[in-house]
């Protein structure tokens, strides 16, 4: 994981190694098991500072000497287990990847903002757009089952 920018930094794990450490923790305090493919997935979603498409995810494992190469059907596999455990995102919009950059924290919808030009994705960890989506959605008598929202636009960086 590289310096992304984040609205919540001090609850953060950022680097790549210390993002898959504190995964191993939390499945350990969840009684999950974080198996070597799993590990290395999630290393290689952390370590890019955009999502990464599972196409992508695929050629870095059969280029790299991981666990996995020779399976892809395993990397899918992991992804569903980092997904269903929220320790990842999934950007519909883009059918793309990225480290959930609080992996202690129960699964959890967030918005994103998602740059069209240089691709990065900031969680926008703002509890009161979740809550009221819920709310006014209930209020009209649909039952919420997960909720996406991303937001395209043009990031700082790149509108500078």
């Amino acid at each position: 994981m590289t310096d992304l920018a984040c609205t919540h930094p001090k609850e953060h794990v950022h680097g790549a190694q210390d993002f898959v450490a504190a995964v191993e923790r939390a499945c350990v305090a969840r009684g999950l098991r974080l198996t070597p493919i799993r590990a290395y997935v999630l290393g290689l979603i952390a370590e890019v500072a955009h999502p990464i498409k599972a196409y992508d995810l695929l050629e870095r494992v059969r280029d790299g000497d991981g666990p996995g190469a020779a399976a892809p059907p395993t990397v899918y596999r992991a992804l569903d287990f980092l997904l269903a455990n929220g320790f990842i995102h999934k950007l519909e919009s883009v059918n793309a990847f990225v480290a959930c950059h609080h992996p202690n924290a129960a699964k959890h919808s967030v918005p994103f903002l998602i740059c069209t030009r240089c691709h990065q994705a900031v969680e926008l960890e703002d509890q009161a757009v979740v809550e009221n989506l819920d709310r006014q959605a209930r209020a009209l008598g649909f039952s919420p089952q997960t909720q996406t929202l991303e937001v395209h636009g043009i990031c700082a960086a790149c509108s500078g």
